[in-house]
């Protein structure tokens, strides 16, 4: 698994041996960064359920300025520094305004920087009970940037709808391929 565009492109990214995480792949990232195009550049993410931090990696090398991975397993957590460590030395950068959080998703404060772009990769097997704190929580954060829009990978076969938010576009096919969502605080909301 590599960094598929920017700056760092072709960089290696490790990720923790086990099933324990399920990297989002090369073409999913690609898909979903061509079409976020210039609005990575300068931005600030949150990378929630981080894994190898492949999302958030991605933005870096892409010209993201900042952000935040949050992945609660210990070991994935580690691949997540040693991966930010390798794509920061490619771009000739030290990690400033980049933290790991080694917490669960569902705990992150909704205080302090807020970001332009959320990235959602969790494990496919708790989508459904994790979608409605988790949009909660984005809600809260919508508030405050309400430009903010939320990528969040899924098996094709499922779709979901969390109140208050309206799905923009969905990149990928097939019932049994990943795909990616990009959500956006709907107009009417809270209105």
């Amino acid at each position: 698994m590599r960094i598929s565009g920017g700056a760092a492109r072709g960089i290696t990214l490790m990720v923790p041996k086990g099933d324990a995480v399920r990297p989002a792949t090369d073409g999913m990232r690609q898909a979903v960064f061509s079409s976020l195009g210039a609005r990575v550049s300068g931005a600030v993410f949150l990378d929630l359920f981080a894994g190898s931090g492949a999302y958030g990696l991605e933005a870096l090398s892409r010209g993201a300025v900042g952000g935040t991975f949050v992945e609660k397993n210990a070991k994935a957590a580690a691949c997540v520094r040693q991966n930010l460590a390798a794509v920061c030395k490619s771009l000739g950068r030290a990690p400033t305004g980049v933290q790991v959080l080694q917490v669960d998703a569902l705990a992150v404060p909704t205080s302090g920087g807020v970001p332009d772009l959320v990235f959602i990769d969790p494990p496919y097997e708790i989508i459904t009970e994790v979608v409605p704190p988790l949009f909660a929580k984005l809600t809260e954060l919508a508030a405050a940037q309400p430009d903010l829009l939320v990528v969040f990978e899924m098996p094709g076969e499922l779709e979901i709808a969390p109140e208050g938010w309206t799905c923009l576009k969905r990149l990928g096919k097939g019932a049994r391929q990943p795909t990616a969502s990009f959500f956006r605080r709907s107009e009417n909301a809270g209105a």
